[in-house]
């Protein structure tokens, strides 16, 4: 059988045989990586599907094939993805950025009343890539941001990402614990990304993220809630009256994050879903 040299057929081959080896989103995958090599985006690849890759490019398509097919994320493979129109470095350090995620950003910039305030006070715990701090400062740089996570690599990244895209200046970054590094009242909205999945549950989860993400942002405890109800109990303290807290979930944890933002003391909470119809986002205020 002749090797194809086109884009549309080598994109199709690649898709054909990332479906056969079981990859989840298996065109989006080839797509990303041959739009990487033709230095395109995803989006505009029908219009070079007549071009003719060179041997050099079709060796490098073939890697990075082979690479996806063997549980590496196509994002560690290219080293950025794209997150509320931004483009982020990825790699080991920190989860990749995903679209559910831009839920919460979202839903932080729509809060009318949180942006009213004289420069407020924006946390993001468990920052990971940087993604949500970076992407808030870029929409709303008025506000004065802090970007915390336990994890030193984690925060390297993320240093990076707001170097690359120009927020450096406006985000603070820190390894201590949020409880310890900051004083009652001080803070107006808190966004977290944190760790929601059952410990239980980890062994189970795609190889490409079981065995190419750390485990520290994934595992969430015994249910899963661990570390977002000791953040709960946290921003009941810390954040100001009126404060509002964003956290993104577990499709199935709607009602329990609820039962203990309602004993933590906040209320108007509210429940968003992602674009597959899932609840993803809980909001709340911390009662005046």
């Amino acid at each position: 059988m002749t090797t194809p040299r086109q884009v549309g057929p080598i994109l199709k081959a690649a898709t054909d045989y990332l479906d056969a080896k079981g990859i989840e989103s298996p065109r989006v995958a080839a797509e990303m990586l041959m739009g990487r090599l033709v230095r395109c985006r995803p989006m505009e690849l029908p219009l070079r599907f007549n071009d003719t890759l060179s041997e050099k490019h079709i060796a490098a398509m073939r890697r990075g094939i082979k690479r996806v097919a063997g549980g590496e994320p196509v994002q560690h493979i290219i080293g950025e993805t794209g997150f509320y129109g931004h483009t982020f470095k990825t790699d080991k350090r920190a989860l990749i950025p995903r679209p559910e995620t831009e839920v919460l950003v979202e839903a932080m910039l729509a809060h009318e009343h949180l942006w009213t305030r004289s420069q407020p006070v924006i946390v993001d715990v468990g920052t990971g890539s940087g993604c949500i701090a970076v992407s808030l400062a870029k929409a709303r740089p008025e506000a004065l941001y802090l970007a915390f996570d336990i994890s030193d690599e984690a925060l390297s990244l993320a240093r990076e990402n707001a170097k690359a895209l120009g927020v450096d200046g406006q985000i603070t970054f820190s390894s201590q614990d949020l409880a310890d590094a900051l004083e009652p009242e001080l803070i107006d909205g808190i966004a977290a990304n944190l760790p929601y999945i059952a410990s239980d549950a980890v062994a189970a989860l795609p190889i490409e993220v079981r065995d190419h993400e750390p485990s520290a942002a994934l595992d969430g405890g015994p249910d899963g809630l661990q570390v977002i109800e000791t953040l709960i109990e946290d921003a009941g303290i810390l954040l100001k009256p009126g404060g509002v807290l964003f956290l993104e979930i577990g499709a199935d944890q709607a009602a329990r994050v609820r039962s203990l933002l309602e004993a933590a003391g906040f209320d108007r909470i509210n429940v968003q879903q992602d674009l597959a119809g899932r609840d993803r986002v809980v909001s709340a205020q911390r009662e005046p």
